[in-house]
């Protein structure tokens, strides 16, 4: 039957795929050297100043941006990329809520500078959250909502005259009203007894802490006048034949031409094809497999593309490297499939969030961070609850990590969240994630939000309106939000095409009665199915845990509740993943930081690893268990030999 069907989404998915693209405008390649490319990084030290005046309006007042911030006042030295909050020993930044400036002069190659013919791109990777970009001086760029990349063609700027650098400068706003995602509110303490005049907090409905700054990198890169804006892939697979559907989207010239090839893992050409649009067929196709899941993982082609170009001062090229997984995602009542094989997620949820550097882009870590993924068995994540770093995209692509990519829907819990002006920014918000992850193989399914109050009445129309428009963009992955809400009450996950369901039993309520977990977890399964006949995925399950303490009989906090609860869990996820559950997510992968509560000392402790990447007593449990998962998958796909039999899937 999936044979079969293959033929046919070869023809229908290449037109759908069409058809979505064509609502994403410009595009967002991430920036790769090549022959015609060069990229420069920021990183590093920056000035930066935050403005603690009343109205926090002063830096627009005295317009900081028009001569060097050491000018207009004192400054500090800020690493980027970095959160602010934790790096200095000035207690009023770790809690700072408004602008703040940062500032850095960059050196430029004298070709940027007097080659007409190139192009010079400033980008700025993540901003949180509303970011204003100047050159030297002239405003340049804005950008609403972190987490995503903007850039801002800054060529006419350091070419119109004798110029070796460039000052830039970007203010950022980390203030969270309704109408942003993530969404909060300010609340004014207006008893002047107990509150200084004019003082404020922000309150957010999410339970992280809301790190802000220049979290990514910051870099300046080139291209020809005349350029590849963007590529899209997707792909298929007929047989044992791969077909990778291509468009291209080239700007600064109507006169070109475009070339393709795909090439192996060992540089060979396997496939060419010329022009904007196409399909190249690769026979006896590696496929892109999830780790753990064929001897083989995360095969990847590499899709060189070249254009040539006539213009007025000749011919100009230009070149880019794609990196191409060839692989399927469908979906059926009861199964996840990948390359046509039901695929189980077993793995984690995580947060950017580290010490020092709050949520700021790290090697290092990030290196640690799938050293421990592999060594726990982990075959998947959900990126809980925004977009991570590019970087980290193309880790899971390079290791087979399957990802379900979430957006920063997180805290919908207002009913002026689910107002128009919010959906407005929450589609763009989808757009620029589509476009800016749509190429990724490790990438199976868009999560829009994470537990919004989807019981409310608006929220049947915001969400249908939602994954509506993020099918649009891309037909060939499905679609969820995560859910916490009952299912008779819940107006969104009609919309779903995977059910992602969190529930923390024994944690939040019926504290320390870990012998009612099994009744509860199966009885929720049980109504969802029965209601929607759709797979479902226990997004978020978990206990706190603060390191070394033990307790026997387990006790709430203790590494004995954590574990014996995970358990409980793990005892009703074997009857069930044999019959419509397709994956399992703990809560959480390491430790993060929150805002200070009672409940929270010193942040989120639902972590198995510590906040330093330390094994807790259930990061032990779940390695045994995953990598038992894994073999089970291997043993059942040696055995079986023919395509697995079910309902009919509707492919994406």
């Amino acid at each position: 039957m999936l044979r079969g069907l293959a033929g046919t989404w070869a023809v229908l998915g290449a037109l759908l795929w069409g058809c979505g693209l064509a609502l994403l405008q410009g595009g967002m390649l991430y920036p790769r050297e090549s022959r015609s490319r060069e990229r420069k990084e920021l990183d590093g030290l920056w000035r930066f100043r935050a403005d603690f005046s009343q109205n926090r309006r002063q830096g627009f007042e005295q317009q900081w941006y028009r001569t060097p911030l050491r000018e207009s006042g004192p400054s500090l030295d800020m690493p980027v990329p970095s959160s602010f909050n934790d790096v200095g020993q000035d207690g009023r930044l770790r809690s700072f809520v408004g602008w703040v400036w940062y500032e850095r002069e960059a050196t430029l190659p004298q070709r940027w500078t007097e080659d007409l013919g190139t192009r010079v791109v400033l980008r700025i990777g993540s901003a949180h959250y509303y970011a204003i970009v100047w050159v030297n001086g002239v405003h340049v760029a804005e950008h609403e909502g972190g987490h995503l990349p903007f850039e801002a063609d800054i060529s006419k700027l350091v070419q119109s005259g004798p110029l070796s650098s460039c000052r830039i400068t970007i203010a950022i706003n980390n203030t969270l009203s309704p109408n942003t995602l993530p969404p909060g509110t300010i609340l004014y303490k207006t008893d002047t007894s107990k509150y200084p005049k004019g003082y404020f907090v922000q309150n957010t409905n999410f339970d992280f802490f809301n790190y802000a700054g220049l979290h990514r990198t910051v870099l300046l890169y080139t291209t020809p006048t005349t350029y590849l804006d963007d590529i899209t892939v997707t792909t298929d697979v007929d047989q044992d034949t791969g077909l990778v559907n291509y468009q291209i989207v080239v700007q600064g010239s109507e006169h070109f031409q475009l070339e393709v090839c795909l090439l192996d893992e060992e540089g060979m050409v396997v496939a060419k094809g010329t022009g904007g649009r196409g399909q190249l067929q690769v026979p006896s196709a590696h496929l892109w497999w999830p780790y753990l899941m064929h001897e083989h993982p995360a095969y990847l082609y590499s899709l060189e593309v070249k254009l040539t170009a006539q213009t007025a001062a000749g011919f100009v090229s230009d070149f880019y490297t794609l990196p191409v997984g060839i692989r399927t995602v469908a979906v059926t009542q009861s199964q996840f499939l990948i390359n046509g094989k039901p695929f189980y997620f077993h793995g984690v949820n995580k947060h950017e969030d580290a010490d020092i550097r709050g949520k700021g882009f790290d090697w290092p870590l990030l290196v640690k961070d799938f050293n421990l993924l592999r060594w726990l068995g982990a075959n998947a994540f959900r990126t809980s609850h925004y977009p991570y770093a590019e970087e980290v995209m193309q880790l899971c692509d390079r290791y087979g990590i399957v990802v379900i990519d979430e957006s920063p829907g997180v805290g919908i819990v207002l009913a002026q969240s689910y107002s128009n002006v919010s959906l407005q920014h929450h589609l763009e918000v989808m757009e620029e994630m589509v476009r800016r992850d749509k190429n990724h193989p490790s990438v199976v399914m868009w999560s829009v939000a994470n537990e919004p109050a989807s019981f409310l009445k608006p929220a049947g129309y915001y969400f249908k309106t939602l994954i509506a428009h993020t099918k649009a963009l891309d037909p060939s992955r499905p679609v969820t939000f995560v859910t916490n809400s009952n299912y008779e009450a819940d107006l969104g996950v009609p919309y779903v095409d995977v059910i992602c369901v969190n529930s923390y039993y024994s944690w939040y309520h019926d504290y320390g009665h870990m012998e009612v977990i099994q009744l509860q977890l199966a009885t929720q399964f049980e109504s969802w199915y029965k209601t929607y006949q759709k797979p479902i995925i226990q997004s978020e399950y978990g206990a706190e845990t603060i390191t070394g303490f033990h307790e026997d009989p387990p006790l709430m906090f203790s590494e004995e509740y954590q574990k014996g609860l995970l358990e409980q869990y793990h005892v009703v996820l074997d009857q069930k993943r044999k019959e419509y559950v397709v994956g399992e997510l703990i809560w959480n992968f390491a430790d993060f930081m929150t805002d200070q509560s009672p409940q929270r000392p010193i942040g989120n402790r639902k972590g198995i690893f510590t906040r330093q990447r330390q094994p807790k007593s259930a990061a032990f449990l779940l390695r045994e268990r995953y990598w038992k998962l894994a073999n089970e998958t291997k043993c059942h796909r040696s055995a079986v030999k023919s395509q697995c039999v079910g309902n009919s899937p509707f492919t994406f």
